[in-house]
């Protein structure tokens, strides 16, 4: 409310006295008034991000001028409207929307360390590797079938003690994990699928395998070989998770109830 304020009153000052608008106008790119406020804030800005750069005013000024004079030629070559250009300024007002928003609420938020362990205890870093087979989103049930069966006869193999599952993998799997035998290193679940890391956390112990899971990919049959404890972990990066999801459920909450004000109409010829 101040600064609406304060901009009321200098617009009205500006119509009253040319020479208070001379003093807040730092430079003019053709009809475009670039003013001392923009030049004040964009140095504040820069500051804030990098304490250790002091531009000068003549520098901010001409950055300014050089941005304007971008923008300007943009429009003329109406980019503004192109719809690639368009989507990507519906995504910046997305993302605005949501910091308008949750910005301040999501700067209070705050992770103990006995939260983060409960929340480590069901969400440990794990190692595991898989055999897959790729699959498109769109695949059949049939399609998805044989690759299912493909892969409960590999396992067949493998609790035979034919072949290793490590020697499967290399043999059968269509990852480039296959040439490590599956191998995917120790991952925290922001960096698997979801329905891979659920189905490898339910494993019991190192050596488990599961059944066949299906993800967005394909299919996997997925070996447990570790699990972090808690004292092995990194818990900045629990704590980061963590915060990750928590905004993810508040931006959900948030919008969930934006659509419920809105009109919605969904193609069922689109699913």
């Amino acid at each position: 409310m101040k600064k609406i304020l304060t901009l009321s009153m200098m617009c009205c000052l500006a119509l009253v006295s040319p020479e208070v608008h001379a003093v807040t106008e730092a430079a003019r790119v053709n009809d475009h008034v670039i003013t001392q406020e923009e030049v004040n804030a964009r140095l504040i800005e820069i500051s804030r991000a990098n304490p250790a750069i002091a531009p000068t005013r003549k520098q901010i000024i001409e950055e300014l001028v050089k941005r304007e004079v971008a923008i300007q030629e943009a429009r003329k070559l109406k980019l503004d409207q192109d719809p690639i250009v368009i989507e990507r300024i519906n995504n910046v007002l997305y993302l605005a929307l949501v910091e308008k928003n949750l910005g301040a609420e999501f700067e209070r938020m705050t992770i103990s360390d006995s939260e983060a362990k409960n929340w480590y205890q069901k969400n440990p870093e794990i190692r595991a590797s898989h055999i897959f087979i790729a699959l498109p989103p769109q695949a059949t049930q049939e399609e998805e079938a044989r690759a299912t069966k493909r892969l409960s006869e590999i396992q067949a193999e493998i609790k035979s003690g034919k072949v290793s599952f490590a020697e499967a993998a290399q043999k059968h799997s269509e990852d480039p994990s296959a040439a490590l035998g599956g191998d995917l290193d120790y991952r925290m679940k922001d960096r698997l699928d979801p329905s891979f890391f659920k189905a490898a956390v339910k494993l019991g112990k190192p050596g488990d395998i599961s059944a066949p899971v299906r993800t967005p990919f394909g299919v996997h049959l997925i070996r447990l070989t570790g699990k972090r404890t808690w004292v092995e972990s990194d818990r900045t990066q629990v704590k980061r998770l963590m915060l990750e999801e928590r905004r993810q459920e508040r931006v959900a909450e948030f919008l969930g109830k934006l659509r419920q004000k809105a009109k919605v109409n969904i193609s069922e010829r689109a699913l």
